[in-house]
């Protein structure tokens, strides 16, 4: 029986908020926070059960801590913008309170993602006593998953990692992103990045492209290289990895609307001055384009997001293909939001409860990889998210070098 304050009111917190509602057992108390108190009451109005609801500034630590001191939670799931992780987990400190998020913390000003800053907490929060679980969506989060466990249950040693990210729905609209516009084209219009040999490698963005024939029925779609948050930690703590990629498939019809917003400037994250005021363009876009919570009504389709690896168990070669198929409209039809939200949200919660039935513990700061994978794939199948895995009888050629 545990208190847990959501912070984020967007369609992931919409999914984290059903999600904790459902499993009383775990979570007996829930507040919902936002810096719009109405789209958090919008959200409890929708729950079968009765939960708290409140307003906050993220970005404020004193308001912050206070709303912890007064809700007491055990917990703090963070799924509002990766720029407020850290005063977030500033508050945490302050309040005394355990920490965990979906996505590592960047800059506004510059389009850097990397886990160091919130890394360099580890000491801070070692010393009083708390935990702070990083990256527990889907990816990454359930992605360094299904590396764990294949490392335990499938490899003596993994050589290479491709992890795969598709998204095959439909939501009808001509431009619009399935999660926040603004941190969605900061991270695809950024240089990709892979990782050989203990080495970054850069490429233009998406200048590096395959076609990859997903399962069950989706079949083949452009994947693009981008670089991805999750490489970096597994990097770190499975270093016999000699090469590390991320791929992520986009239509044409989205390209083709990126290049025209890239060329004429709104993507652009500086601000500049417009009518006396200073805006960021990319903002502005933000502010123009559909809410990627109101398109999960609309949204057709499914999502497959997986890890395909290469390497060795008993002496001999294997390749290993691990992933989750969603749908778009199963989702809705459970908790009102398209599958990108829900395959984030549902691992927070997961993590969630990880944490709060002392299944996973510690004091200091972790990625997901560092704990046992089984209690959490097995609660993914609870869930809504099921895997599944298959022996390949050799590397996708799509994917050999």
């Amino acid at each position: 029986m545990s208190k847990v304050l959501i912070i984020g009111a967007g369609g992931v917190g919409r999914v984290v908020t059903h999600k904790c509602a459902q499993i009383p057992e775990v979570f007996s108390e829930i507040c919902l926070a936002s810096r719009t108190k109405s789209k958090c009451d919008a959200i409890a109005s929708q729950l079968e059960r009765e939960i708290s609801t409140a307003k906050v500034d993220a970005d404020n630590v004193p308001e912050t801590v206070a709303l912890l001191k007064d809700f007491q939670p055990d917990l703090v799931i963070n799924v509002a913008l990766p720029y407020q992780d850290l005063t977030i987990m500033d508050a945490c400190l302050e309040a005394g309170v355990n920490y965990l998020d979906t996505a590592n913390y960047e800059p506004k000003d510059e389009a850097k993602f990397e886990y160091h800053w919130q890394w360099a907490y580890q000491e801070r929060f070692k010393q009083a006593g708390l935990m702070a679980l990083l990256g527990c969506g889907f990816d990454p989060g359930v992605t360094n998953i299904f590396t764990a466990h294949a490392k335990k249950h499938h490899f003596d040693r993994i050589d290479t990692l491709d992890i795969i990210d598709c998204n095959a729905g439909d939501h009808g609209k001509h431009f619009a992103t399935n999660f926040n516009p603004e941190i969605n084209i900061r991270e695809v219009t950024a240089n990709g990045r892979f990782y050989e040999k203990g080495e970054w490698k850069e490429t233009e963005p998406l200048s590096v492209h395959r076609s990859f024939d997903f399962p069950e029925g989706i079949g083949p779609k452009d994947m693009y290289l981008m670089y991805h948050e999750e490489m970096e930690s597994l990097a770190k703590h499975l270093p016999e990895i000699q090469r590390m990629r991320f791929w992520m498939t986009f239509s044409q019809q989205y390209l083709t609307h990126l290049r025209v917003l890239e060329n004429i400037g709104m993507t652009r994250i500086d601000p500049i001055i417009y009518q006396g005021q200073e805006i960021v363009p990319l903002q502005f876009l933000k502010a123009v384009l559909p809410d990627p919570g109101s398109l999960g009504e609309s949204t057709k389709g499914r999502t497959c997001i997986g890890c395909v690896l290469d390497g060795e168990k008993d002496g001999q070669p294997k390749h290993y293909y691990i992933y989750n198929i969603c749908d778009h409209e199963q989702c809705f039809a459970e908790v009102n939001s398209q599958a990108v939200s829900y395959t984030t949200g549902v691992p927070a919660m997961i993590g969630a409860m990880m944490m709060l039935t002392d299944q996973w513990t510690g004091q200091g700061v972790f990625n997901v990889e560092q704990f046992n994978p089984d209690p959490f794939m097995d609660e993914l199948n609870r869930h809504g998210l099921p895997w599944k895995e298959v022996i390949l009888d050799g590397k996708p050629d799509v994917l050999k070098d």
